[in-house]
This record gives C-alpha cells, structure tokens and sequence, in this order.
C-alpha cells in the first residue's frame, strides 16, 4: 500500500521530465573537494526528526575530515529560507550550505534566487513529481499528520480531528510549530481544513483556520511549540505531528509518560520534505557529498529507520533493498491508505491562506 501511495503522488503532482546527470565533477573529486573544505553547515535538523541523528553520524564517520556545523537545530523551513537570504555576502560558519525544506519552500528558495541546481547519482530513481526538472531543489522524504498523545494525562485518547474540538481536552492540544513559518503546522491545519471535507489548496486553508479558531475559543489549544518535552511536562498533552516525529519522541519517551500515537480516520495528510543546497553555500562541493550521501541506499535508510518513506522508496523495493524489520517498525499499511498528497499548487494556496490568516482568523500566538 505504501508503494501505491509514493506512485500515487507522482501522478497526483504536476509530472515533469527529469535532465540527465547535471555534474561535470566526478564523486572522487567531490570528495577530495570536499575535505578541502573540511566543514559542512546543515540547518534545521534535530537528531529526532526522521533519524537526522544517525544520518549525520552516519556522514560524520564516512567523512572524518569534514566538520558538520549544525546551525539552529529547531528553525522552521522559513527561517531556513531568511538564513540564507541573510548571509549571502557570510561566506562563515553562520551560513547554511544545505536546507531541507517544506514542499512548497523549495520552488520558493529558487525562485528568489537561493538556490543552485546539483543532480544526484541517484537522480532518476527520485520521483519526477517531487524534483525541479534543473535540479534545485528534490524530495527527500514523507510522513503523515498524527496525533502525539500523553496517556497518563488523557484518559480517551481522540481518534480524529472533530475529536480535539470536545471540552475533556480544554488546555490539551497544540501544534509542533508556529503556522506562520512552521511548514509542519502550516500543513496540521490544512489536514484539520480536509477533515471538515473543504477541498485541498486554500479551501483546506481557510477551513482549517476556522477550525483552530473554533479549538482556540474553545479553550483547547494551546499556543505552545508542541514537542517531546512539553508533552512530557503536560504543557500540551496533545501534539499534532509529523508520524515520523510522533513515533520518535515514542521512542525517546520510552514510556515515561507512555504515550500513543494516532493517525487521524479523516484528514490524513501526507507532506513531502525537499532538499536544497544554497546559491551562495561557502562549502558548495560539501554540500554536494552531503547530497549524494543523503540520497545513496545508506542515507534513505537511515531515514527509514527514523520512520519516513524516503524519496527512492519505490525503486528501493523493487530492487529488495527495504530491510523487513524497518518496514515491520512503522505503522501498519492501512493507516496510509487515505493519505492524500497534495499538489504543489495546492501547497502553495494553503500556505497563503494559513500563513496570511491566522492571527486574523486564530489570534493565537504560537511560541
């Protein structure tokens, strides 16, 4: 099922003809490149978000001689953009070679000039929906919206969105981002806009708005950054979340407080991470290793094992690459059976409307 839900996304996207190899540089010189550089300067990748902290491990012992510099950790995919808009003449360690981005943030990035194109070795077996035909910018992995949910504080634990609107969970249930510049949160409210059954794109948008508006008056949401800790805390017991991120912070909890994580019977939404590497990246031939570890058999992996679908799931499980205690680790099939995974248009219009009418529509604060 999980199979037919990647193809399903290169036929629910706009198709586009993929170049050939686009690198006049072989990976030795890459390579030799590269650890002249010595260093590598990632933002946005906390070690609990779809197992970043085994994959740069992972880079880290393949490549010694290269220093990975991890820059804000916890930034969103907004601020990963207005990072490197903010260091274009940085040629320091303040500057972000790489940025792995929200869907609708890569076509953004290249637009404004923020990106330079650089095609893998593995590049045909990335999905033609999900990569800019020039190679600026191509998907990495996908997970689900869920619900995190603290046990010990929730007696019954909500199953779907209309759930979190009843008054047992007033002070209870928060976002993992702030949905003006959270590329998480921004997609958690157009989930909740298609549980009300408002069309994907700026309809989910709105729908969703009005939704959080109605859990805000209701005294439900709290406008806190939903993560591990706070869940922990009691601070938002209810955390709306990326699966791969619910299902880690399961793990990191390790049952202290137990917790259950739900994908929703409506609103199942499936969002698409890309990957980008700076325009003006001081170590761009790093950033190009970077690239190619990442999207080598050792690096969808070691996204699998941080519970994400990688971008070459597809053609890893036609070739018998997928181990069968990594696929048996996430959640049954069945509960992706009605993800949908929206265009790029669609994308586009409900971060427009998300992030143009929450504090009009919300006026709550996320922080």
């Amino acid at each position: 099922m999980m199979t037919k839900k990647l193809l399903g996304l290169t036929t629910g996207l706009a198709l586009v003809l993929s170049a050939p190899l686009a690198s006049a540089q072989s990976l030795a010189e890459i390579e030799a490149a590269a650890k002249a550089e010595g260093m590598l300067s990632t933002i946005a990748l906390p070690h609990d978000w779809c197992g970043y902290g085994d994959v740069i491990a992972g880079f880290k012992a393949k490549y010694p001689e290269i220093t990975v510099n991890e820059l804000n950790p916890d930034a969103g995919s907004a601020d990963e953009i207005e990072a490197i808009k903010a260091n274009k003449d940085n040629k320091g360690p303040q500057a972000p070679d790489v940025i792995d981005v929200g869907l609708a943030f890569g076509p953004q990035a290249k637009a404004e000039g923020l990106t330079q194109p650089y095609k893998v070795a593995t590049w045909d077996e990335i999905p033609d929906a999900i990569k800019d035909p020039e190679g600026h910018w191509y998907a990495d992995y996908y997970g689900v919206m869920s619900f995190l949910v603290n046990t010990d504080i929730v007696e019954n634990v909500p199953q779907d969105w209309a759930d979190l609107l009843k008054p047992e969970y007033a002070g209870m249930v928060a976002l993992a981002g702030d949905p003006r510049a959270s590329n998480q949160a921004i997609l958690g409210v157009q989930a909740a806009g298609l549980s009300t059954g408002a069309a994907p794109g700026e309809a989910a948008g709105k729908a969703g708005l009005e939704f959080f508006k109605a859990l805000n008056d209701a005294g439900n949401f709290v406008p806190v950054i939903g993560k591990a800790g706070t869940l922990a805390q009691g601070t938002t017991p209810i955390v709306i979340m990326w699966d791969y991120n619910a299902l880690a912070a399961r793990d990191t909890l390790a049952g202290n407080p137990p917790v259950e994580v739900v994908v929703p019977k409506s609103g199942v939404l499936a969002g698409v991470y890309v990957q980008a590497i700076s325009a003006y990246a001081p170590q761009p031939n790093a950033a190009k290793l970077w690239m190619e570890y990442l999207y080598s058999d050792e690096g969808q992996l070691g996204w699998l094992k941080g519970y994400c679908h990688p971008a070459r799931f597809n053609a890893m499980a036609a070739a018998g690459k997928l181990p069968a205690d990594l696929m048996e680790a996430l959640p049954p099939a069945e509960a992706y059976e009605a993800a949908y995974f929206p265009t790029l248009e669609e994308v586009d219009a409900n971060k427009a409307a998300v992030v143009g009418g929450w504090d009009a529509v919300v006026g709550a604060n996320v922080q």
